[in-house]
């Protein structure tokens, strides 16, 4: 007998909506961050950049800004 369809699609949209909960700045950190990590620091500097401009006063933009320095000793 073949199963309703509903329930699955009912728990796949409580799932991607638990995750969606964060704030926009914290998104673009982790984007970063992954990017960083991913060695294209020019575009994980943008996004930085985004969040410090932004969202000033967010603990991301703390985060940001430190990683930005960081970068910049780098080079």
């Amino acid at each position: 007998m073949k199963q309703p369809w509903w329930p699955t699609w009912l728990c796949l949209a409580v799932l991607a909506l638990s995750g969606c909960n964060g704030s926009k700045a914290d998104e673009l950190l982790e984007t970063a961050q992954f990017e960083e990590k991913q060695n294209n620091r020019d575009h994980a500097r943008q996004l930085y950049e985004e969040i410090l401009r932004d969202y000033p006063s967010s603990e991301a933009a703390r985060k940001a800004q430190e990683r930005l320095d960081r970068i910049k000793a780098d080079r």
